[in-house]
């Protein structure tokens, strides 16, 4: 089977193999990654540097004589003072050989075919070639920097010329690997994180760079590499590493092969990449079409045309992330569940949170509150049904911040304190656990958490996963709250949990806080979310909304675990496609 055979016969297989990347920071970035094509450029390489990516030919001069005239002219460019004198180096051994070549090839090392350039110290105006400058996707040099001799980093020392390959040491997992194909001005200098190779007799640079790319090469690294956080090679690991040569003709034929299916490769990419992103707009467009419904009957209609094409819409693990934020969005709009004009209207429930909030007043309980500005018309983002009611967080909840408990106060044995490290994604995390002794736990009861009262994180509270906020247990307890954390504690029974917290992870609410900085730490206040507008539904009607709302996120994880389960195939087929071909 060709290689163009092999990629057409398994198109489907490439295009459809794709993976969610992850990333940090506030929401997922929604990225897809293109594992399958990535299988197939890695398997491009894989077949050329075996010799199974072009036909032999016999008539081709062998390797080992290019090996001969290779060694000839370094020996006479040291005589000359041209080059330095080779490195010494440890001899190949059969088992440092990952596979057998084809005839006419030979195995090397890469200090055999090419040289450096030795190094200077900047004493003009250069172009300085540092890791960030090189393209690791096309493998080529963006436009380096200019810089004068006093600005000149000490790393910048290395000399590079045309068709020379640079290859950084320095977390090489990420491929900085680049060829210097044309002239350069003013004269180029390498930071010393890079490798420098010369090829010799007319070897093709853009031949080590695709071996250097290849997943042989990228083992051999990957055995050799210390550190953990900046894993790294040098310069002699780098030189001793082992080189499949082919007959000088055939390396160009590999090198135009390669350079065509990687061609191949960028307009699949491209392909798919515009097939994502039209359905990316498409998901969006449909779900927009939702939240923005006026009523029952428009969501009823939106809801038709999605139901429709439903197995269409809903293939990435994104565009089910953003239907379960519309879901969550409807929900706090009232427009998931219908209405009933039996409810008890959410406005009677105001009022006895008034009057419960007036007794504890009066009994001393809590301070009287500040009085805060009325809900205005254009603070309502949406028009709610007629038994709801507009208000704000303060009203509904005493928003309590934690106590600044001092670490040297800490213990190995008493009280747990809840800290922001003990909050993840809906439950409680003790896996590192600060404990205030019980002598001193009795002074700061005020401060002691309730089972199912809900905490959210003031630092850093959104992460990738929504809402840094925990819902404390009855295992938890006892418990006391640490400065930086907030508890929502209610004045009356008037909020069942479960509901607030699809509303506190509905865009409703992320989007309305702001989060400042403090040392570079993102975070809000108590007071920031005491005067969020909360739309309030009657108790009943929660209690529905509830229960719709689990029914379908079920629903959805069970989509995400089947398309999870559907893309570890398709990339497990690939791999399977890859290791046929190779082997």
């Amino acid at each position: 089977m060709s290689a163009r055979e092999l990629i057409t016969d398994h198109l489907d297989l490439w295009t459809g193999a794709v993976t969610q990347k992850r990333s940090g920071g506030r929401g997922n970035n929604g990225k897809i990654e293109l594992t399958g094509i990535k299988k197939l450029r890695e398997l491009i390489l894989e077949l050329a540097v075996r010799g199974k990516l072009v036909e032999q030919d016999p008539s081709d001069e062998p390797a080992s004589v290019l090996l001969e005239r290779i060694a000839q002219e370094k020996a006479r460019l040291v005589k000359e003072g041209k080059i330095r004198k080779p490195r010494k180096l440890p001899p190949l051994s059969d088992t440092s050989k990952p596979f057998p070549l084809p005839e006419r090839w030979e195995w090397t090392q890469i200090e055999a075919v090419g040289h450096d350039w030795g190094q200077k110290e900047p004493d003009k105006a250069f172009s300085y070639i540092d890791v960030s400058a090189i393209d690791n996707i096309k493998g080529v040099i963006k436009k380096p920097e200019t810089i004068s001799p006093i600005n000149a980093p000490s790393r910048a020392r290395k000399k590079v010329r045309p068709n020379t390959v640079i290859y950084s040491t320095v977390r090489p997992y990420l491929q900085n690997i680049a060829v210097v194909e044309d002239q350069v001005d003013p004269e180029p200098i390498a930071s010393t994180a890079f490798a420098i190779v010369s090829p010799l007799c007319g070897v093709p640079a853009r031949y080590l760079l695709h071996y250097l790319r290849s997943p042989v090469f990228v083992r051999y690294v990957e055995s050799v590499q210390t550190g953990i956080a900046y894993p790294a090679i040098n310069d002699k690991q780098f030189f001793s590493g082992a080189l499949p040569v082919p007959p000088l003709k055939e390396q160009h034929r590999i090198v135009e092969k390669v350079d065509e299916l990687m061609a191949l490769c960028d307009r699949l990419e491209q392909q798919v990449g515009d097939q994502l992103e039209a359905h990316e707009v498409l998901v969006d467009t449909l779900l927009d079409a939702l939240t923005h419904s006026a009523d029952a009957a428009e969501v009823a209609e939106s809801w038709a045309r999605i139901a429709e094409h439903f197995d269409t819409l809903f293939t990435t693990e994104a565009s089910i992330d953003k239907l379960k934020q519309t879901i969550l969005q409807l929900a706090v709009m009232g427009r998931l569940v219908e209405q009933d004009p039996n409810d008890e209207p959410a406005s009677v429930l105001l009022q006895r949170i008034a009057e419960e909030k007036a007794r504890l007043v009066k009994e001393g309980k809590i301070k009287k509150p500040k009085k805060l500005l009325e809900v205005a018309e254009e603070e309502k983002s949406f028009e709610a049904p007629h038994n709801w009611a507009f208000t704000r967080m303060t009203e509904l909840y005493d928003l309590q911040n934690g106590y600044a408990f001092k670490s040297g106060w800490f213990s190995h044995s008493g009280i747990k304190l809840l800290r922001n490290i003990n909050i993840s994604h809906g439950v409680i995390d003790w896996s590192e656990c600060a404990l205030l002794p019980e002598i001193m736990a009795s002074e700061y009861q005020r401060f002691s958490l309730r089972s199912g009262d809900l905490v959210i994180s003031l630092d850093r509270p959104l992460i990738s996963t929504g809402l840094k906020y925990s819902v404390v247990k009855e295992k938890d307890l006892p418990c006391l709250l640490l400065q930086r954390v907030a508890r929502f504690q209610p004045y009356s029974d008037t909020v069942i949990t479960r509901y607030l917290e699809y509303w506190l992870n509905s865009a409703m609410f992320t989007s309305s806080i702001d989060p400042g900085r403090s040392n570079g730490v993102p975070h809000i206040s108590t007071g920031q979310i005491g005067k969020v507008v909360f739309p309030l539904p009657p108790k009943d009607e929660q209690h529905r909304i509830v229960d719709k709302v689990d029914e379908l996120m079920a629903l959805c994880d069970q989509l995400k675990a089947r398309l999870g389960e559907a893309g570890a195939t398709r990339t497990h087929l690939a791999e399977a496609v890859v290791e046929q071909a190779v082997n």
